[in-house]
Formats: C-alpha cells, structure tokens, sequence
C-alpha cells in the first residue's frame, strides 16, 4: 500500500505506465569475448566440446500418492506405473564423457540428433586463461552465453538452477533464444567450469522437420557489474543524530536495480538467494536476481482472480515473508486472506475470517521465531477501502495465526500497515496510515510482546504528526541492533530503540517497504515504480533453511 492509485480506461502497448513483465539485463559492454565455437577460443579455455545422442527410455515410476507427513496425492508413492526417463543423465560433474564422440568447434553447426523428437548432450571444460588478447580476468564477472536451435537447459558443475517463473539462466529460455549463465562473479585464472547442455528440439507440439545445432557459443567477461550511470550513486542521508553513523554510513548511495513497475511492495529475501516482491497493482509477484540482475515474474495472479476484478485498483499481493521452511507465505488483497505456498504447490489458507467475517485486505506480514504469523489488516485492498460494502469487520486489527487459530491482538490503529518484531522479540512495531485523517495519525506503534505471544498495552513509539505531506508510515525493517527503518513522510527514516530521530534515507522515490538481503546488510527499497538497495552497517534478520532442507518446485 498505500498510495490508491485509480486507472481508468485502457492501457495500450507501448504507452508510458505499462508495467514491466520482465527484463533481462543487457550486460553492456563485455571487456573480453572466447567465441567456443572457434579453435582459438577453445584452445585458450584449454577445452574440447564432447558429444552424445540423448533418448527417452522406459522407466517404472509411481502414481501420486500421500508423503508421511502429508495427505494429499503429490508425490510418487501410489501405485506402480510405467513411464519415460531421459538417458544418459549427463548433467553431473563427475558424469563420464570419455567414451563420447569429440567435435572440433567449426562441427558445432552441424545438424545433429535423430530431428523431430530430438534429444542430444554437449560437455565442455573450460578454464579461466591468465589473459584474454590484453585483458586480465582476474576478479572480472564471467558470463556463458548460448543460442542453441532449438531449446537448451544448461548445467555448470553438476547444478541446473531453477525457480518458480524463471526464463533462462539455466532453464530453458524460449524458442532459438540466448540463454546466459552467470558462471562465476570473480573469474580467478586456472579455474574451472563444466559445461553440460541438454538441446531439445522444438516446439515440442509442433516438431520441426530439422536438427539440433548450436548457433552461439561464448565466455563474456566483465570487468564490473554492468549497469547505467544513471542507476547509480542516488540520493542522500539526512543525518539529525551523530548516532547515526552507527547505522549506516551518511555518506552511503542508494542504488537503482529496476524500473517499469507500477507500485512495489512487500519485499522478502528468499534464503535460495533472490528478492521476492510484489506488484499489488498488476497482481503479480516479481523476483530479481542479484547475480544476474534480471527481474522476472515469479507467480501471477498472486492475489485475486474474480470477474469484478476490474473495480479493484490494488487486487495482488502485498507483503511477503518465508517460513522456517522455506514456504512463501502471502498477504492477498482481492481474496482477503494470508496463504502458503506449499513445496509441492498447493495453496494453504492460513487465515481469511474472524469470528465468521471475512477480513479486510491482509496488508503486511511477519513471522515469529516460534512460528506464529503477525499480519495487519487495513481495507486498502478493498475498492472503497473503508466506504466499501463488502467490508464485514467493524475493525482494522493485528493479527496471529497460530496452531490454525486466527486471533486478533490490537485494534489501537485506524490503518495498521507495516509490521515488524524487535531483535529480542520482546516488542512489535506496527506504522499507522489512515486515510480517514492521514495528518493527525502519522504515528509508530510499540507494543510489548508478553510470555503467550500475545499484545500488551500499546503506545505511540513515535510521532510524525509535524510532517505536511498527505503521506503518513508505510512499511518497517529492525536491524539486529534495534534501531527501526520507517517508510515514512519524505523517505525511511531511522530512528533508535529509545525512540529518537537519527536521520532519513531519502531517494528518488519514497520506498512503501524493505528487505534486508544478500548478507542481511543490504536493504532492499520496493519503491513505487523502481527497486533499489542500499548498504546498512548492521543489517537485519533475513530468512534462512535448515541444513537439511531441499525446497521442490514441482
């Protein structure tokens, strides 16, 4: 939230506003370029392409059946049934090559499989030379970049990365399209890469009366993370309290990531290594990758699918968080309710009523060491927000969810939004943002949490009331030191455990939520129409896995 944003009429292609359905970085600029499909390439990576015709094969298999600690038909424990499996399986790193045929590099366009229904596999080693023509690679980021007739799925050291919406980076990336893999962000000389490509022709329904081949194949090193000049050194920090410095350097720089969307929100770091965040004005859930700075959608209609939903200005979801799982749980406007998603892909409902009313609009979400989840519950996902007909709750509360049991815990604020526990977890912070009288209820919330996980008395932590402008507080992140980030009038800003001012990070737009990411320093800002970040000293909690946890996709 929380800015209502009315659309009307039709938005038409390649008019200004559209919002960005992805966007893959286009890199800029390489310093150095090893052409695999040349012997000089190949010579100076010391490397030789191999070469195996892949088919489908049978294999026994199971029906969809119960796991031990879940009911429903997902995994492959029913009955025995037969199916097909793909041979060899050379995606491993200690896969042996040897007995396969070897290609020089000018043989890569030959046309190669059994055409239609086609499989085949290529392998390569390649090694990081001491130079490339003049340039050093030392320290420089390595890209491998392949345009495979016609589908290619490629593994780097026995991994094919893979994540719910992605389009490349491994994964196939579309019909005849460039696929590029991020092998290393500081190529060292000597190192080494194994290269395994999977090419498939295609379209798999419309098969092709042609052959698999390679039309491009290269190494592109960087000498830096390419991205414009514009995007970077934004901003400034207002510093009010020398305490500040405790927190973030004065002189840090807000970094530009992405642009094109319609309104950011509810950002969350997943532990696999990217940012999750949504677009509640287009309804999806966006993901950018660090590594290769591309945004993609990672789960559409992420919030409401009705007929009406037309009326709606802010259908999606909003704020996002992740279970001790790994399981993305969601605050959905248009359905009104907080869900996970499951590993399997199932959709639990965690809440969507109290005492038999339907909730407002979930808005912000965060989740407790023991599990239990703290939502906020605001009408601004409704279209009238709180002149809405549908509204059913007299309330805007705080919420948890624990052991099934939705149980509401304040009902102090006229717009509760933002959501965030203390380090020690002995204190809840919640922002305030009613609409209804936006200029006498700018204020913070504290309350303690006591020993059931229940809300004490709350009081005003701190007051924003003196700001004129028509925004009041947003989104919250606590640093591990305590110290709040507010998305609040004019920026984020910061303010100590005791309550006072230290200063305000403010950009070129204000941020409606945070994220701490990458090693929990860095503080992602879903800012309007852009994503942005910007280094913290003491950074913040971020979600992580247990040892043993492997997430499915599938």
């Amino acid at each position: 939230m929380k800015k209502t944003l009315f659309v009307f009429g039709l938005v038409l292609a390649g008019l200004p506003g559209i919002a960005q359905e992805s966007r893959e970085l286009a890199w800029g600029q390489a310093k150095a370029i090893v052409d695999l499909r040349t012997p000089e390439g190949t010579t100076l990576v010391k490397s030789t392409w191999r070469y195996s015709e892949a088919k489908l094969v049978n294999a026994a298999f199971q029906a969809p059946g119960p796991d031990k600690n879940d009911p429903l038909a997902l995994y492959p424990t029913g009955k025995n049934i037969a199916t097909q499996d793909i041979s060899p399986k050379a995606g491993a790193s200690n896969f042996d090559d040897s007995k396969w045929a070897t290609l020089t590099p000018n043989q890569l366009e030959e046309r190669r499989g059994t055409g239609l229904a086609s499989f085949v596999w290529y392998r390569i080693n390649v090694t990081v030379p001491n130079k490339i023509g003049t340039f050093d690679p030392s320290g420089s980021r390595l890209v491998f970049e392949m345009v495979l007739d016609d589908y290619a799925e490629i593994w780097v050291n026995g991994k094919l990365d893979k994540t719910f919406g992605q389009s490349g980076e491994g994964v196939i990336k579309g019909w005849n399209a460039r696929n590029r893999v991020v092998l290393t962000q500081d190529a060292q000389p000597g190192q080494q890469f194994q290269i395994a490509v999977l090419g498939i022709n295609g379209p798999l329904a419309d098969l092709p009366q042609n052959y698999i081949w390679i039309r491009s194949a290269t190494l592109d090193f960087y000498s830096n993370y390419p991205q414009p000049d514009a995007w970077q050194h934004l901003g400034n920090i207002v510093q009010i309290n020398p305490e500040l410095e405790q927190v973030i350097d004065p002189k840090a720089k807000i970094e530009k990531l992405a642009d094109g969307f319609q309104f950011t929100e509810g950002p969350v770091w997943h532990p696999e290594g990217y940012l999750l965040f949504s677009d509640p004005n287009t309804n999806v859930i966006y993901k950018y990758s660090p590594v290769s700075g591309n945004v993609s959608i990672y789960l559409t209609k992420s919030g409401y699918t009705g007929f009406n939903i037309g009326e709606y200005h802010q259908p999606g979801s909003n704020g996002l968080a992740i279970d001790a799982e790994g399981r993305l749980i969601v605050c959905q406007h248009g359905n009104r309710r907080v869900i996970r998603h499951e590993k399997k892909g199932p959709i639990s409902v965690l809440s969507d009523q109290y005492e038999g009313k339907r909730l407002n609009s979930p808005n912000d979400v965060v989740i407790k060491s023991d599990g239990s989840i703290y939502f906020t519950d605001p009408p601004y996902g409704l279209p009238q927000a709180f002149q809405d007909a549908r509204k059913e709750l007299s309330v805007q509360g705080v919420y948890r969810i624990k052991d099934g049991k939705t149980e509401l815990l304040a009902t102090d604020l006229g717009g509760p939004n933002g959501i965030a526990f203390s380090p020690d977890e002995k204190f809840l912070y919640v922002s305030n943002w009613d609409i209804r009288d936006i200029h006498n209820t700018k204020t913070l919330w504290r309350f303690p949490l006591l020993a059931d996980g229940k809300l004490g008395k709350g009081e005003v932590f701190f007051n924003m009331n003196q700001t004129d402008d028509d925004e009041a507080l947003d989104g919250i992140k606590v640093d591990k030191k305590g110290y709040v980030f507010a998305s609040a009038p004019g920026g984020v800003w910061i303010i100590s455990p005791e309550g006072k001012y230290l200063g305000k990070i403010i950009g070129p737009e204000r941020p409606a939520n945070m994220a701490w990411g990458d090693d929990g320093k860095t503080l992602y800002l879903t800012a309007h129409t852009g994503l942005y970040k910007i280094r913290t000293k003491n950074g913040g909690k971020t979600a992580s896995l247990p040892a043993s946890t492997t997430l499915k996709t599938n």
